[in-house]
């Protein structure tokens, strides 16, 4: 049974984020304050622009790279892949759209797990990519963050997760969701176990993720002017009929009201988490 709930009817109207080029491909990169930065020297300052600190957005290469001591690591869990279980179709199938961000990213889906040293204490990181469906939520990130968290307790690993999602994934309907559930129990059992878990909020976190375990963890630290937030600031506009505060939704603003316990620039995130593991852990 094919679920063709979704049909656009106007042409030349694109709304898939795979099509999206995150990282810059070319010698330059612009950024939204139109300051012009080399490629390898926005690379050497861990894709943090040196002239108005704007944050490039990453992928988990690109992070994980960032935070292991000598780019080592053995990722985990690789071969767990999105499958069509539901038949289903909006402005394509499933399967063809799976197959096409497959084909694309050279991602098996929206998450990496990954395991090595962080200024030499080993833990576990999982990563999102925006590139792959938004990084959005389906049934196997939940079962890869479980299997990270499964792999912390039994080898007694600090755990940390690389937030960058638009939310829950529409074409997994209900088995998206209870991943939400799935996730926090886990977490819970991490929690019990005496072992530390940090959130990292990159731009954007949204939907599904920041209700749930994005924003349940022992820190939760973000990077500087992200967005994060359940609906989007325009949907919130039109919904409420009035104009937003200045600033809503970025990662300062949300500092601001207690739920971001640090702005952490890339540039300085690997020494902060290595700290706070630390200190957490006391290893």
């Amino acid at each position: 049974m094919a679920f063709d709930w979704f049909k656009r009817k106007a042409k030349n109207i694109t709304t898939s984020t795979e099509d999206k080029k995150d990282v810059p491909k070319g010698l330059w990169h612009q950024t939204p304050s139109g300051k012009i930065v080399e490629h390898e020297e926005l690379k050497r300052n861990n894709y943090v622009s040196p002239e108005d600190g704007f944050h490039v957005r990453i992928g988990s290469n690109e992070f994980f790279d960032m935070l292991f001591d000598n780019q080592k690591f053995t990722e985990l869990d690789a071969g767990v892949e999105s499958v069509d279980m539901l038949d289903f179709k909006d402005t394509k199938s499933y399967t063809d759209r799976l197959k096409e961000v497959k084909a694309k990213t050279k991602l098996t889906d929206s998450i990496r797990n990954a395991t090595g040293k962080v200024n030499g204490t080993e833990m576990v990181i999982s990563c999102m990519d925006f590139s792959f469906i938004g990084g959005s939520l389906g049934s196997v990130m939940g079962e890869k963050i479980r299997r990270a968290v499964d792999y912390c307790m039994k080898h007694k690993l600090p755990y940390m997760i690389i937030c960058q999602s638009g939310g829950a994934r529409m074409q997994e309907a209900t088995y998206s969701l209870m991943q939400l559930a799935k996730v926090q129990s886990k977490l819970a059992q991490l929690s019990e176990a005496g072992l530390p878990y940090i959130a990292y909020l990159c731009d954007p976190t949204f939907g599904g993720i920041t209700a749930s375990f994005a924003m349940t963890a022992d820190i939760i630290m973000a990077e500087p002017g992200a967005l994060i937030g359940f609906a989007g600031p325009r949907v919130i506009r039109e919904t409420i009929g009035r104009d937003l505060p200045e600033g809503f939704q970025t990662s300062e603003f949300i500092q601001n009201k207690g739920f971001v316990d640090f702005i952490v620039k890339r540039t300085e995130i690997k020494e902060t988490v290595s700290k706070t593991v630390n200190l957490l852990y006391g290893t």
